[in-house]
């Protein structure tokens, strides 16, 4: 395995291909492209009878160097690095630093390939790519590309989130998750899984910058004394938990619907009466608008009334609505509320 340094100190392990696999795939890439060749020179000897030698000449020139050189050009631009070949075999050809290929880097490895491949009948490609340390030929030396291996054996091992310390889960139980956007939950992923390749500085600061950008989305401050890198891991360990309360819970994640506030449709009534031990707090109680009865077009004044196991609520500005005519018809005999609030209308 070739590793490679990036400038975010990132090592990418790189499998470069070796010879009989490149052999392989560029056996089936110059047989694609010969029969091709054959083809379209069969077309146009066929089109051009009529044309001088000199005019048949020209068109066979320009057809070699538009099916042979032109042709595996565009094809590896086209699919970033991989040719007939290279799918069949499991090959790719990237730049030095592990990124796609461009039009340039496809270009400059056709016009070497047409002299140590065709010219030399792949000799000169042979001896370079076994004398090189990662299997190059010279026009990957020109371009500064690389052919690597994509497809390797199963290691039965998946990448996953390391834990976070024991003393720190469950601790975020109450963290607001929901303003964290998905590109920030996959930095910091990508981040908790690569660390380990990370050097410790670089990796300090992009553990500390991840941390500060979701605290801010979340309003919550990093413990004291807890590194930046822990703090990122119980987070994601929190998000992760909720996700899987919500999967096997099903339904019963969300929680039984809070005693006292009547649901659209539910038990509040035409009359603004409902069932449900409602809580005489100091200040007043706040009913949820929406159910029938439950306020007036303009506002209501609630009125709660201890007692027994329940408690009714009436709207006492409403526009005709039935909850609101007996709150104010209990009003008006005198029936002083326990507890009440009036929310300005």
């Amino acid at each position: 395995m070739s590793e490679l340094v990036t400038g975010d100190a990132v090592v990418l392990g790189l499998r470069p291909a070796r010879l009989p696999s490149r052999a392989l795939a560029s056996a089936i890439d110059l047989a694609v492209t010969f029969a091709v060749f054959i083809l379209v020179s069969v077309v146009l000897g066929i089109a051009s009878v009529s044309l001088d030698e000199a005019a048949v000449a020209a068109v066979g020139v320009a057809s070699f160097l538009l099916v042979l050189i032109g042709g595996p050009v565009a094809v590896e631009t086209l699919s970033h690095g991989r040719s007939l070949g290279k799918l069949a075999c499991g090959l790719r050809v990237v730049r030095d630093d592990g990124g796609p290929i461009r039009f340039r880097h496809a270009l400059v490895r056709g016009a070497m390939g047409l002299v140590e491949i065709l010219m030399t009948f792949g000799a000169l490609a042979s001896i370079a790519s076994l004398v090189s340390a990662r299997g190059r030929r010279i026009g990957d030396v020109f371009a500064g590309t690389l052919v690597i291996r994509e497809r390797v054996a199963a290691t039965g091992q998946s990448v996953s989130v390391p834990p976070p310390p024991p003393w720190l889960v469950g601790r975020f139980a109450e963290l607001d998750l929901s303003a964290v956007p998905d590109e920030l939950w996959l930095a910091i992923r990508q981040y908790l899984t690569r660390m380990g390749q990370l050097d410790p500085g670089v990796g300090r600061s992009i553990a500390e910058r991840l941390a500060g950008e979701l605290v801010a989305r979340t309003g919550a401050t990093t413990p004291q004394g807890v590194p930046a890198a822990a703090f990122l891991a119980a987070v994601v360990h929190e998000r992760q938990s909720r996700d899987a309360r919500r999967v096997f819970a099903g339904p019963r994640a969300q929680g039984p619907v809070p005693s006292g506030v009547a649901a659209p449709g539910g038990s509040g009534g035409p009359g603004g009466h409902f069932e449900g031990s409602v809580p005489a707090v100091a200040g007043g109680y706040i009913g949820a608008p929406g159910g029938p009865g439950a306020a007036g077009a303009g506002g209501f004044s609630g009125a709660v009334e201890s007692g027994g196991g329940g408690g009714s609520v009436g709207g006492g500005a409403g526009s005709g609505v039935e909850g609101g005519a007996a709150g104010a018809h209990e009003q008006r005999r005198g029936g002083a509320p326990s507890a009440g609030f009036a929310p300005p209308g």
